[in-house]
């Protein structure tokens, strides 16, 4: 089972061919700019569409903070993202009061965890919107 760098080297070599399905779900690879580094950050993350969005989960598992990616998302919103052999820009935002329902059903449906992640920790789980760059 693929995870961490090797999942994104593999990814990448392939063109998703070996990493975008895992687990029974979809991957995508979403880099972010460190918010303190500058440094280019490449993460593997389950997503869905939503319409012409991509939809991510800043769960980090149920842990009281949310993941570093998603502090470097909120700095730096302008990403990089690829899913299969298709890499673009996007901007990334956290969904809102009035979206979260219906994008954290669309969620746990392809990853029934995420209930589970939430019951663990106080802090309210973000749902991220990717919103893919025009031009």
């Amino acid at each position: 089972m693929l995870y961490g760098k090797e999942h994104v080297e593999r990814y990448r070599a392939t063109d998703g061919k070996e990493g975008h399905e895992w687990n029974g779900t979809t991957v995508l690879l979403l880099t972010t700019t460190g918010r303190t580094s500058g440094a280019e950050r490449v993460n593997p993350l389950i997503y869905q569409r939503h319409g012409d969005d991509y939809i991510i989960v800043a769960s980090y598992g149920g842990a009281p903070k949310s993941p570093d990616w998603y502090q470097n998302l909120q700095a730096h919103p302008e990403v990089e993202v690829q899913v299969m052999g298709d890499r673009f820009r996007a901007r990334a935002r956290t969904a809102t009061p009035e979206e979260k329902p219906e994008l954290w059903r669309l969620m746990t449906a392809t990853w029934p965890q995420y209930d589970e992640y939430q019951t663990k920790t106080d802090r309210e789980i973000p749902i991220v919107v990717l919103e893919r760059a025009s031009g």
